[in-house]
């Protein structure tokens, strides 16, 4: 879980790199997307840590979440801050969902109050980041079912992936 949640931080904070790096300051929604972006580094530096104390090595995947994750915020942010937004609305769909599914496992095993709670502290977070999305107009960028389901797709994989390796 934690190798997984680790990578899925890492991939968030390139995602927004990558629209900061196409949207600048300039963007209808840069300081929101700013916000979210040292969210989901705190995010990122608490599951690296955990990792450290708990001897857990990071996904394999490491370099290519990297450039994959970069590379969608970008071009996400190149079709328009609608796009930007979809894709923001997409992947915190589906880590809700891998939260919610995770706290539900932990729960009921009862094992690791740590990481329910940081899963827990952190869903929120996402949760909020999807609905500022779909308040920012993430519905209304060009092709968005298709852009929202390959995004959603995109997540699952990697969730899966990044599971194995």
């Amino acid at each position: 879980m934690i190798r997984v949640d680790q990578a899925g931080e890492f991939g968030a904070t390139r995602i927004y790199a990558g629209q900061l790096a196409v949207m600048g300051d300039r963007g209808p929604h840069s300081a929101e997307i700013r916000g979210m972006a040292e969210q989901e580094a705190g995010h990122r530096a608490e599951f690296d840590a955990l990792m450290a104390r708990r001897g857990v090595r990071p996904t394999a995947l490491q370099p290519f979440w990297n450039l994959a994750g970069y590379a969608l915020g970008a071009g996400t942010a190149l079709i328009g801050p609608e796009a930007a937004m979809a894709c923001t609305a997409a992947v915190e769909t589906e880590i809700d969902a891998h939260y919610s599914a995770q706290l539900d496992e932990l729960e009921k095993d009862g094992d690791d109050p740590e990481l329910a709670a940081m899963i827990h502290r952190f869903r929120e977070d996402e949760r909020e980041h999807r609905d500022a999305a779909f308040e920012a107009g993430a519905e209304k960028a060009p092709g968005y079912p298709l852009l929202s389901a390959a995004i959603r797709l995109g997540c699952r994989a990697a969730i899966r992936i990044s599971e194995k390796i």
